[in-house]
């Protein structure tokens, strides 16, 4: 029997990634796990509004969205304990420009660049709608078909109730490969 726990936030877990975008000549970071698949051209990073990093992004119109592996989680660990109000988060990673104008980080094993397309507004968060410009992934992690393998990937997965971060684990099968044949 399931028990009604209340309208938990149960979604987890999500994949970490350190945001990036443009503070004038340097970049500013930060560590978040709101984020969606909005449809087939669109993806969604939900941050506090608070966030230091939401008046860059508004500014310049482009954040990078680097996903986090285990070798990664440290700097990107301190991306989040960091206030970019406080502190100057642009040499926590090295970093190139994107195509488009995004800093990606160099150790992420893979980065979204993200135009903003619209920034929808909730109680205490600015939720930015945007478009992919392009996909960077280190090489090692693409298959003999050129697609990514998220196997040797590895993403740590962020779980919200404990605030624990996950490692990801074996596949399973393949999807749709479970229906019975009747």
């Amino acid at each position: 029997m399931k028990k009604n726990v209340g309208p938990l936030l149960a979604l987890y877990p999500m994949p970490v990634a350190v945001i990036g975008a443009m503070n004038g000549e340097k970049p500013t970071w930060t560590l978040v796990a709101h984020m969606g698949i909005i449809g087939h051209d669109r993806v969604l990073v939900s941050l506090a509004a608070p966030h230091f990093i939401n008046g860059c992004i508004k500014k310049e119109g482009k954040l990078s969205i680097n996903l986090v592996n285990e070798s990664m989680l440290p700097e990107a660990d301190e991306s989040g304990a960091l206030s970019g109000n406080k502190s100057d988060k642009s040499g926590l990673f090295e970093w190139d420009s994107g195509e488009h104008g995004a800093p990606v980080i160099t150790k992420a094993p893979l980065t979204l660049e993200c135009t903003v397309e619209d920034v929808y507004i909730t109680k205490g968060f600015e939720s930015f709608i945007c478009t992919i410009d392009a996909t960077y992934v280190d090489e090692k992690h693409l298959d003999a078909q050129g697609k990514i393998n998220y196997g040797t990937l590895k993403p740590v997965l962020f779980e919200f109730p404990t605030y624990s971060y996950l490692g990801t684990g074996e596949v399973l099968g393949k999807c749709l490969s479970f229906r019975n044949e009747d």
